[in-house]
């Protein structure tokens, strides 16, 4: 009879595991982001004479209610040369299933901030310098979300447009 009570409940641990490894790997599955700077980061390809990168978290986690675990996502620009730039703004803005919550500036100031954009500020761009922002973040549909970006600044030939993340 113990023999029985242990294999049971050997079985039932073992199905626990599973159960809680298939709802991390459901959760990954349908992520492609990272929660903060020190975990690992996308960067998108930068269109020709533009000298900054577009960089966003590459891996996160969804938690209950949709929203993103950790502190949000992260999004930001890298300055790829030498020079500085002058009035830089970066703007996040929802275009499928993202609401955002608090956000924090890395390396700026927040200058506005709703539901559905955000926009980091920074008077001067130094070379090699970066400009992002910390939002905590919700998934309406977690397999079907999308932001696009958009940069301004003085001193460099990028387009307004800085594409699209999100799948």
């Amino acid at each position: 009879m113990n023999r029985m009570r242990t294999s049971a409940a050997v079985l039932a641990t073992a199905g626990a595991i599973t159960a809680a490894q298939l709802g991390v790997a459901a959760s990954a599955s349908a992520s492609s982001a990272a929660p903060s700077a020190s975990s690992a980061s996308k960067v998108a390809p930068r269109s020709a004479g533009c000298p900054i990168d577009i960089v966003y978290t590459s891996r996160f986690y969804i938690g209950s209610g949709g929203w993103v675990t950790g502190n949000g996502l992260y999004f930001g620009l890298k300055n790829k040369s030498t020079k500085s730039f002058k009035n830089v703004k970066f703007t996040v803005t929802n275009v499928k299933n993202v609401r955002f919550g608090t956000a924090k500036a890395k390396g700026g100031k927040v200058t506005h901030k709703t539901s559905k954009t955000v926009t980091v500020y920074k008077k001067t761009l130094k070379k090699k310098a970066s400009l992002g922002v910390q939002v905590r973040s919700r998934l309406l549909n977690k397999n079907s979300y999308k932001v696009k970006f958009s940069v301004r600044g003085n001193g460099w030939n990028c387009a307004v447009n800085q594409g699209t993340w999100g799948r």
